[in-house]
């Protein structure tokens, strides 16, 4: 059983039946109250997130959640359909809003990491990094040079992202899923 003191970020559990996965979390303790746990939870099912107050005294089940290779098929009017990789036949589907920032720097026939909750996948994790290449960038401006330059480039999944100015169409990139920022040129 996990207490209102255990929720940290990245911490899995289960509310009202269901499962959430904590976002930020802080302690807060004003002069002669109990201490106060302020949150923003995600809920894994359908991508809800909330901002929710834990007291002192509540007490959690931890989500017992299973982890599967999931195979990223196509995206059509919202919805991303994913498969088994050994078996196409089997697929399945998420809407925009279960999946969230995540959808940007999904590539077709791409494997990620599914979550499986009582025998259902439920959502997926992508990588901290994730290689795309860059469909469009407009060409380098020469100019004051005193900072590094940026610009923005469109990516195959659809993502646009900020880039240094040496960058062209054409070039592989490695991006942040989690900050949305580039990395490095492959």
């Amino acid at each position: 059983m996990l207490t209102h003191t255990d929720l940290k970020k990245g911490v899995q559990f289960i509310l009202d039946g269901q499962p959430w996965e904590v976002l930020e979390a802080q302690l807060s303790k004003m002069a002669q109250r109990r201490p106060v746990i302020q949150s923003k939870i995600k809920n894994l099912l359908d991508g809800r997130v909330l901002e929710r107050n834990f007291q002192q005294g509540d007490v959690f089940q931890e989500a017992d959640l299973e982890k599967r290779e999931i195979k990223f098929i196509y995206q059509n009017r919202g919805e991303y359909f994913f498969s088994e990789p050994n078996n196409p036949s089997k697929r399945f589907s998420f809407t925009e809003a279960q999946i969230g920032i995540q959808a940007k720097y999904l590539k077709p026939n791409e494997i990620v990491t599914g979550i499986v909750f009582e025998e259902k996948i439920i959502n997926f994790v992508l990588p901290i990094k994730v290689q795309l290449k860059v469909k469009e960038s407009a060409p380098g401006v020469k100019g004051d040079r005193a900072q590094g330059g940026t610009k923005e480039a469109v990516l195959e999944s659809g993502a646009i992202i900020q880039v240094p100015l040496f960058i062209e169409q054409g070039d592989i990139i490695e991006v942040n899923t989690e900050t949305g920022q580039y990395v490095k040129r492959v």
